[in-house]
């Protein structure tokens, strides 16, 4: 891990700081471009999943959803590009640098840079940002878990063990999470999009899995400038959209069972789980009380909290 910016990285991915620092000094953003910022295992599969089927909805090539929608072939993360290590990476299923100048509006992008260190244009033009955030305690164990197979997939030793959750645990409460400290990221993504209405919407996944999930949903719709009529919601195409996009549906495609988005990360490591408060099968009592006071410490004032449960 190295510091750059005041957010970590692993040099261990794909070249380390130079696809980042070639992502922050090339990329012009459109003023139409969509763009997904998250820390890495927040629920951004799941959101590029609705994204791209809201925009999309209503191109004739994709109808019906259930049997010609592209997500049936194509793993979300081919669909909305991840751009630094990603697109500026050379990632062989994604669009070059050059072409994603080519790409029709709007662009359906996604970033795990901190907002500060996003490319100037982003942050100055009138382009939307979708920021998805999870509660700390389930962010930290799917971190966990995505870690240790990203590292064994590039380990030759047979005798692998993955890292210790207590040494884990340590490093992000010190700030040393990938494209963290978790809370720098959140909080401020959280504080512009109070800020800036018309530029960020801050979602939580909790409250897009929750039961009032589909009052989010549409309003992310409107956000990104794709309402749903009341045609449409009559006719149930809100209800579509969710159960093509449903975890379940997506995880049990063959083409998010089988092989891999680059060498590092196999297709079906996207799909873990996807519950609220799986948290409570890692944590031990000393960990929450910690975990508890950095929450009441970093989010105080905020008016930030998440549902843990």
């Amino acid at each position: 891990m190295v510091k750059y910016q005041n957010f970590w990285c692993r040099t261990i991915q794909l070249k380390g700081l130079k696809p980042i620092i070639y992502y922050q000094k090339h990329f012009k953003a459109k003023d139409t471009d969509i763009i997904i910022a998250s820390q890495p295992k927040t629920g951004a599969t799941w959101l590029k999943s609705l994204l791209f089927t809201i925009v999309n909805r209503l191109n004739p090539d994709h109808l019906p959803l259930n049997e010609k929608s592209p997500l049936l072939e194509h793993n979300p993360h081919e669909l909305v590009y991840f751009l630094e290590h990603g697109v500026y990476a050379g990632n062989s299923r994604l669009p070059s640098p050059q072409q994603l100048d080519e790409l029709a509006s709007p662009r359906l992008l996604h970033t795990h840079l901190p907002y500060a260190s996003l490319p100037e244009s982003i942050r100055t033009s009138p382009c939307k940002i979708l920021c998805i955030a999870r509660n700390p305690f389930d962010t930290f164990v799917s971190n966990w878990h995505w870690q240790a197979k990203l590292i064994k997939n590039l380990d030759e030793d047979d005798e692998f063990q993955p890292p210790r959750m207590e040494d884990f645990l340590e490093d992000f409460c010190n700030g040393k999470f990938p494209f963290g400290p978790y809370f720098d990221h959140v909080v401020e993504f959280w504080k512009l999009s109070i800020q800036q209405p018309n530029k960020i919407l801050f979602l939580k996944y909790e409250d897009l899995k929750g039961d009032e999930g589909i009052i989010h949903f549409k309003k992310l719709a409107e956000f990104v400038g794709f309402p749903f009529s009341a045609q449409e919601e009559s006719e149930g195409s809100i209800d579509d959209i969710i159960e093509l996009c449903n975890f379940n549906n997506l995880k049990n495609l063959e083409v998010n069972k089988t092989g891999f988005m680059n060498k590092m990360v196999e297709m079906k490591n996207f799909f873990r789980k996807r519950e609220v408060g799986d948290w409570t099968n890692y944590f031990t009592p000393t960990m929450v009380e910690r975990f508890n006071i950095l929450i009441k410490e970093k989010f105080q004032g905020t008016g930030l909290c998440f549902q843990v449960e």
